[in-house]
């Protein structure tokens, strides 16, 4: 058989005809795994894009600096969460609209508690913030506002308003935002610090104008925790902002609470305690009201309680005397200046200025000392025994002008009086207006004495006491008087001579005196005045007289009895 188709095959073969070939199908070649793979990796990066992709939001903000379409990231907490794809302008070209493509995973953080905001390199006088950026470039910055709020109160969102600044405070920061009320908020602004003795303890948010602009202004706080726990329902806030001189006993005193309140303002607060220390007031629950002082000492103010008002007049200078300046007795202040006004009374017939005061005698008394009704008759026995108020000078450097409440030395009488359930005191010059005032007195009385005609007076005085003692009157008289006086050194040696021809001359001698004081007397007359040689000169007189009265009893008593020169009386 083998053979046979051996030699069949041999004879095909001669013949020149070829066979049919036999193809085979091959199902699957090796090629194609490069473009199967490259379908499957591109659909696999399709399907991460869309998997990982989150919603499309739109953002608004005033300007685009610093963001750059496909680079500016949107981050939480340095975690990224989306990326900017698009920036244009709104419709009306005053805004700029962002749209951004959010990572998978952020669909619920999209509501409308949510907020946004550009971080750029910020300086201002609180802080200096977004620094970071100068290296990386600007991102928006992303708070849910989540913390401590159900999901589902919320709503779902994909347009919001950027904010031009960062927020005061975050979702996730612990603490309390209360509310400050103040007429002005002088150079407090926002992210000024809060402090409470010393430490900072917050920030301030912002303020918000009242409506049509007039009544107060309201300031928000924000309390870190725990320290918003310190706050009750009487503390009292004041400004700190700045740097605060004042002139005391101890000289200059320059108070400054941080550097950061002195470029940027900032605001304090302070508890009150009671005798024991301790505060009774309850803990304030967040969106509390508190009013702003200006100051410490008017915080402190505030906590007295018991109040006295009290007015006066004064016709003298107030200038440096304002709302809030002191009320002081012996230096020690017991109340504050309430208003200073012009009062141009008709029936006064003079203008005049009034002084309101409130007396607060918590300051100097304790509170179980204090009766409440008593303390207006205790003024009115006190200007009984002399208390009047006045003007004095607080600072001569600052022109600062206080009231004083004084004890003056025999004053006049007055009387006090009632507005209402004001109790008006008598009031007078002080300080340096007192002192003016009475120069002014003295000025007016010497102006009013007649220099001119004392003058004249003595001039004529002068003259007139010239020409007497220059007058023959003078000169006779004088002469006269050393007659009489060579007449008693005469006496005195015939005395010792013998009293004979003493006996003889008594008479003549004795008219010659009378002669001589008459001439004195003449003199005494003509010259006249209060001065010393007229004193001396009467007195001379009045001495001639007892002498010529002693000779002319002694000639008397010699006459009568002779023998009284050798037996004596």
């Amino acid at each position: 058989m083998n053979g046979q188709n051996s030699q069949h095959s041999s004879n095909g073969n001669d013949s020149g005809v070829m066979p049919d070939a036999v193809v085979r199908r091959i199902r699957f070649s090796i090629i194609w795994i490069i473009p199967i793979l490259s379908v499957l990796i591109a659909g696999f990066l399709v399907w991460r894009s869309f998997a990982s992709n989150g919603p499309e939001i739109t953002v608004v903000f005033d300007t685009a600096d610093g963001m750059t379409s496909g680079q500016t990231q949107l981050k939480n907490k340095a975690v990224v969460l989306g990326t900017v794809q698009n920036i244009s302008l709104t419709e009306d070209l005053r805004h700029v609209k962002v749209r951004i493509r959010m990572n998978s995973g952020t669909n619920d953080m999209l509501t409308d508690r949510a907020r946004f905001w550009v971080v750029r390199p910020r300086i201002n006088g609180a802080s200096i913030t977004g620094l970071e950026t100068l290296m990386s470039g600007a991102y928006i910055a992303f708070d849910p506002g989540l913390e401590g709020v159900d999901i589902g109160k919320t709503k779902h969102m994909t347009t919001f308003q950027g904010l031009e600044a960062p927020p005061g405070v975050r979702s996730d920061q612990p603490g309390r935002t209360y509310t400050l009320v103040a007429p002005s908020i002088g150079s407090i602004g926002q992210g000024a610090p809060v402090f409470f003795r010393d430490v900072d303890v917050g920030e301030v948010l912002g303020y918000t104008m009242p409506p049509g602009g007039r009544g107060p202004i309201l300031i928000q706080v924000f309390i870190r925790e725990p320290y918003d726990r310190y706050l009750r329902t009487d503390t009292r806030f004041w400004n700190v902002s700045g740097v605060q001189v004042g002139f005391g006993a101890g000289g200059l005193k320059v108070q400054l609470q941080s550097l950061q309140a002195l470029f940027s303002g900032g605001v304090a607060f302070g508890l009150p305690r009671d005798e024991d220390g301790s505060s009774t007031a309850s803990e304030a629950p967040a969106d509390t009201v508190f009013k702003l002082y200006d100051s410490k000492e008017d915080a402190d103010s505030a906590g007295y309680h018991e109040r006295v008002p009290l007015a006066t007049y004064v016709t003298s200078s107030v200038k440096g005397l304002t709302a809030g300046s002191q009320v002081t007795m012996f230096g020690i202040q017991i109340g504050s200046v309430t208003s200073v006004k012009l009062d141009l009374d008709q029936k006064a017939g003079h203008p005049r200025v009034r002084i309101g005061m409130q007396i607060q005698p918590e300051r100097v008394l304790d509170a179980k000392d204090i009766k409440h009704g008593a303390l207006t008759d205790m003024f009115k026995t006190l200007v009984a025994n002399g208390l009047r108020a006045s003007t004095d000078s607080a600072s001569f450097l600052t022109g600062e002008t206080m009231i004083s409440l004084n004890f003056v030395k025999n004053p006049p009488p007055a009387t006090t009086s009632m507005e209402g359930q004001t109790l008006v005191i008598p009031g007078q010059a002080g300080g340096m207006n007192g002192i003016m005032d009475s120069l002014s007195t003295v000025a007016s009385r010497l102006s009013a004495m007649p220099f001119e005609q004392i003058g004249v007076n003595a001039n004529n005085l002068l003259a007139n006491a010239d020409k007497t003692l220059t007058s023959p009157e003078i000169k006779q008289s004088l002469a006269s008087l050393k007659v009489s006086m060579q007449n008693l050194q005469d006496m005195s040696t015939q005395l010792r001579k013998g009293v004979g021809p003493l006996m003889q001359r008594l008479p003549e001698m004795t008219n010659q005196l009378d002669q001589t004081i008459q001439n004195a007397n003449r003199l005494l007359a003509s010259y006249g005045g209060n001065s010393d040689f007229h004193r001396n000169l009467q007195s001379m007189v009045l001495q001639l007289g007892q002498t010529a009265r002693s000779l002319r009893f002694l000639s008397d008593f010699l006459t009568n009895h002779p023998s009284a020169l050798i037996s004596g009386r």
